[in-house]
């Protein structure tokens, strides 16, 4: 390709959220930036969030919302780069946008004005991007080390299947293993080992629930039918929604519990959040006797719910009055808990990031620099941060670029 740059100071691999964002800020400190990505467009991650929407960060956003084995790295990166400085970027480009729940931020219209604010802001920088691009090899420059302050800066020769490009400062941001149709690989793991690297083990994170056959029969009424329940499991604990499928369960409260949950381990479901469900069906019996204990759930679930959580739990609906107190307490304990174990997850395939990754305690949590390797950085989910879900993944994107990008 005649065009192809055979040189640059910043090379960044991966053209997605974190990739685009670290190229705007380089470029406008006067580094010539080149972007490259395999997949054939940029920003695809972007376009699909948030159905479509796009949750571009969270108003509450903080270290807290964070899972890393080294939980204080991220901090630096997001003090200094915060949710409220990419929402005056969002209201520089015009886009449109609302609050959802809990601090969640969408675009009003379409994810695509996420996309084409960070490529308007990689015009602006000059920075070039080239997608269709394949990475073969990454080899680090042995020159002469007379550069101008650099130290022991000396760049990379890294050959593409566009031509070879030499840079100074190279930024892994080729995202991690969640939803390969996206493109998703494991090549920043791999450039991260071939320097020198320790990869925290990664697994799917923000995932569905699988359940065995014998669960998913007795749920066959139930795909599409969802309720607010509080999620737990080991020291995670979330009240949102869960959602019945065709495959298990979904929804917020089981994607935010799914990055706690271990192979073989059960979550706890509170079935009526914020209630003592046993005062309320005594309550329910003063007030209507004769009406009988389906009736009255029905005023907290569906009518499909309520009867699957009484045959899950051997009960029959008798009139109210017929239950003493502790016969009440007992379907009310029996009815507000449920305890079940997933047979697992659905993988990679459908979860939204991926947990683990390149081990912070390398990195320089001041530019996300390599400290095994000059001038070679890692931003984005390729690093083991990983946010919860509503928002907070992408601004560690737009964070760690922003850290990096004022560096190389």
């Amino acid at each position: 390709m005649s065009d192809f740059p055979a040189q640059a100071d910043v090379l960044i691999i991966g053209a997605g959220a974190a990739g685009l964002m670290c190229a705007a800020v380089a470029g406008k400190r006067g580094r010539s930036v080149l972007v490259l990505d395999h997949a054939n467009k940029v920003g695809k991650k972007i376009l699909m969030s948030g159905g479509g929407r796009c949750n571009f960060t969270n108003l509450y956003t903080a270290p807290d919302n964070f899972y890393s084995e080294n939980p204080h790295f991220c901090k630096s990166a997001l003090a200094r780069y915060t949710q409220w400085d990419f929402i005056a970027l969002v209201e520089k480009h015009g886009i449109p946008y609302h609050e959802k729940t809990l601090g969640q931020l969408f675009c009003d219209n379409k994810s695509r004005d996420i996309v084409d604010l960070l490529l308007a802001e990689c015009r602006e920088a000059k920075a070039q991007i080239r997608t269709r691009c394949e990475i073969q090899r990454i080899e680090p420059l042995e020159g002469e080390g007379e550069g101008e302050g650099e130290g022991e800066r000396k760049g990379f020769e890294v050959h593409t299947s566009l031509g070879k490009v030499v840079c100074e400062s190279l930024v892994i941001a080729c995202g991690g293993l969640s939803i390969p149709t996206m493109g998703a690989t494991g090549f920043g793991y791999d450039v991260a080992r071939q320097f020198g690297h320790h990869i925290i083990p990664t697994r799917a994170a923000l995932v569905p629930f699988t359940l065995n056959k014998r669960a998913l029969k007795r749920q066959a009424d139930l795909p599409g039918t969802s309720l607010a329940v509080t999620a737990s499991c080991g020291e995670g604990s979330f009240h949102e929604q869960m959602l019945f499928t065709h495959k298990g369960l979904s929804g917020p409260a089981v994607l935010q519990i799914s990055s706690h949950w271990r192979e073989g381990e059960s979550v706890v479901f509170d079935l009526a959040p914020g209630m003592d469900l046993c005062n309320w069906l005594s309550e329910q019996k003063a007030q209507k006797p004769e009406s009988h204990l389906h009736t009255a759930l029905a005023e907290l679930w569906s009518r499909k719910l309520v009867q699957f959580f009484l045959q899950l739990n051997g009960l029959e609906s008798k009139p109210l009055k017929q239950y003493h107190e502790s016969a009440l307490r007992e379907v009310a304990e029996k009815l507000q808990t449920w305890t079940l174990t997933p047979e697992g997850t659905e993988g990679y395939r459908t979860a939204e990031v991926t947990l683990g990754g390149v081990d912070t305690n390398e990195i320089s949590s001041r530019s996300m620099e390599s400290q095994k390797q000059p001038g070679l950085y890692f931003i984005g989910e390729v690093l083991d941060v990983t946010g919860w879900l509503g928002g907070f993944n992408f601004q560690w994107a737009w964070a760690s670029a922003h850290a990096a990008g004022a560096e190389v």
